[in-house]
């Protein structure tokens, strides 16, 4: 059976396996907002989401889910990214991440996923504590958890019997409808 922390755990796993250059995989949860109040987190972070944009069921308890999954990368950074700058290469390192990320999982499945297929990148409002872009995949997930949770249970035989021993009913004595 698929649970979905089994998803989040084979990325995250593909992750820091292939991508040395970042430092931290967790799940989504806005951390970058927080910064005070969340655990501290090397960086390059990486951060992972999943939303369901359509499900269709297939069978007994079964759905195919269209799952979009947000990749978030931060990068905190002091150096300069204009042109020209001295420490521009430090700067710019969070792109090769970006570009690493994608490379990773744009058109190739999971074990519990179909093949991904990058569907937008974008820029996010970190609150001025460095760079936070997302990258969003689409995939198909099978998702057979209500069916592997839902226990049925078979009840014993039982006799049905019908008492005939009630009064009868009289007739109401005015006509429940005027039919004029």
């Amino acid at each position: 059976m698929v649970y979905w922390s089994e998803i989040y755990k084979e990325i995250a796993e593909k992750i820091t396996e292939n991508l040395p250059g970042i430092k931290w995989v967790d799940l989504w949860h806005e951390q970058v907002s927080y910064l005070t109040e969340e655990l501290p987190f090397p960086t390059p972070a990486a951060f992972v989401s999943f939303n369901t944009t359509g499900t269709d069921d297939t069978g007994k308890l079964v759905q195919n889910c269209n799952v979009q999954m947000d990749l978030f990368i931060f990068y905190e950074t002091f150096s300069d990214s204009y042109d020209g700058s001295s420490n521009q290469t430090g700067a710019l390192e969070f792109l090769d991440r970006l570009t690493e990320l994608y490379a990773l999982f744009h058109g190739k499945p999971g074990n519990h996923y179909s093949e991904m297929r990058r569907t937008d990148m974008n820029r996010e409002e970190s609150g001025g504590t460095g760079n936070l872009y997302r990258i969003s995949f689409e995939c198909l997930v099978t998702d057979y958890g209500a069916q592997e949770l839902f226990v049925e249970v078979q009840q014993e035989d039982r006799d049905i019997k019908i008492k005939n021993d009630l009064p009868p009913v009289a007739p109401p004595s005015e006509p429940m409808f005027d039919v004029s």
